[in-house]
C-alpha cells in the first residue's frame, strides 16, 4: 500500500531560492521533492508550503498566513494521511509577533491538538506527526526587504524554538527532529535554505520515514 506524507510549512517547504525576490527551487531540487525521490513508489510526498506562514498567528501585514486555520481543511483535502511533516516557526520570531521560543512551542501545541482532533489518519485514526526544528535565522540578516519584514531579534528568538518543541514532542509522543544538526540557512539571505541545504534535511527526512513507516 502506497504510503502518504504530508510536508506543512512555510517558505522553506515552498524553496524559496534565498535572495531571488520569491523565485522557487525546482521540484526536485526542494526538500520534499528530493524527499519523494529518495522514498521512491511506494511512498507519495504531498507538499504544503506557503511562504510567511506562522504556526497560528493572523500576519496584519501579509494576511491569510495561520497555519492552524488551513491545518484542518488541508488535512482532510489529502486525507488518509500516514504522516504528517511539519516545519514552521521561523515567521513567529518576527518582530512585530514578540513572541519567544516559549510562546512559539505552546502556538504549535494547538496545532498538534488539531491534528489529534483531524481524524485524518488511516481508518479515521491520528497520522504519525515528525516535527522539525526550522534552522536558525543567522547573524548577519541583511537590510533587504527580507530583514525589514523580520526585524530585530528574529535570530535569537529561531534559536530559542528547539529545545521547546523537543519537549512538546515527549509530552505528545511525536518524532522529532532539529533541521539545524544537518543544515543551515544560506548566507546569502539568512533565512532560507540553499540547494545543499534541502539536499541534506530530505536525506535527513528519509532516514526519519524509514524509522516510522516501513
Amino acid at each position: 500500500m502506497e504510503k502518504t506524507i504530508l510536508c506543512y510549512g512555510d517558505s522553506n517547504t515552498w524553496g524559496y531560492i534565498p535572495g531571488s525576490g520569491k523565485l522557487r527551487y525546482d521540484r526536485k531540487i526542494r526538500w520534499p521533492g528530493r524527499l519523494q525521490e529518495l522514498l521512491g513508489e511506494e511512498f507519495y510526498v504531498i507538499e504544503e508550503g506557503l511562504n510567511s506562514r506562522t504556526v497560528v498567528w493572523e500576519d496584519p501585514v501579509t494576511g491569510y498566513r495561520s497555519g492552524l486555520e488551513y491545518l484542518i481543511p488541508c488535512l482532510q483535502t489529502h486525507r488518509p494521511l500516514d504522516l504528517l511533516i511539519i516545519m514552521l516557526g521561523t515567521n513567529d520570531t518576527q518582530e512585530r509577533f514578540q513572541l519567544n521560543g516559549y510562546n512559539i512551542a505552546r502556538s504549535m501545541r494547538r496545532m498538534l491538538d488539531a491534528v489529534l482532533i483531524s481524524r485524518s489518519g488511516r481508518e479515521e485514526q491520528v497520522p504519525k506527526i515528525l516535527l522539525v526544528a526550522p534552522p536558525h535565522i543567522l547573524d548577519n540578516l541583511p537590510e533587504t526587504d527580507l530583514g525589514e519584514n523580520m526585524g530585530r531579534g528574529c535570530e535569537w528568538r529561531s534559536r530559542e524554538i528547539a529545545p521547546f518543541y523537543e519537549e512538546l514532542c515527549r509530552e505528545y509522543g511525536c518524532e522529532y527532529l532539529d533541521a539545524q544538526e544537518v543544515c543551515q540557512a544560506s548566507t546569502v539571505d539568512a533565512v532560507h535554505l540553499d540547494a545543499e541545504g534541502h539536499r541534506k534535511l530530505a536525506e535527513a527526512l528519509k532516514k526519519k520515514v524509514k524509522e516510522l513507516l516501513v
